[in-house]
């Protein structure tokens, strides 16, 4: 059965940088790559990071029950043991202390969730869901 996954395409400042962040930092898998442009795969959805130079994002942020996040960011849905593993992976690896976040506690769709920035800035976030059946549930 073959099951779906995204396609993202990003501008990003460093190749090389971007590479280390996403393989050596995350654990994601390296795919096709040059010196202009890379696939990742995160958690089975391709990531293409194409080297652009400067660039910039103007957006505003939104409030999401009482916390701040910024309007631009992707992220993955994982498993418990992979959310662990990543968290306790990234808070060691990070100079500053990741914050584990949850949102609509004792709710439909309760999730927790970590943000983390990439070497372009971009916000990345890391889901769980208390109950994975709950992703779309209204």
């Amino acid at each position: 059965m073959e099951k779906e996954s995204f396609h993202l395409s990003l501008p990003c400042k460093s190749i090389s940088e971007t590479k280390d962040f996403y393989v050596n930092t995350i654990g994601a898998e390296l795919g096709r790559n040059s010196s202009l442009w890379l696939d990742v795969d995160l958690f089975g959805n391709q990531i293409t990071f194409n080297k652009s130079g400067a660039f910039d994002f103007v957006y505003k942020s939104y409030k999401f029950e009482e916390t701040v996040l910024p309007s631009f960011h992707f992220g993955i849905i994982i498993g418990n043991e992979k959310w662990n593993g990543l968290y306790d992976k990234l808070q060691t690896a990070n100079s500053e202390p990741l914050k584990k976040i949850t949102f609509l506690i004792n709710r439909t769709g309760e999730h927790e969730s970590f943000f983390i920035k990439d070497p372009n800035g971009y916000t990345v976030e890391f889901k769980r869901f208390k109950s994975q059946k709950e992703m779309f549930a209204k």
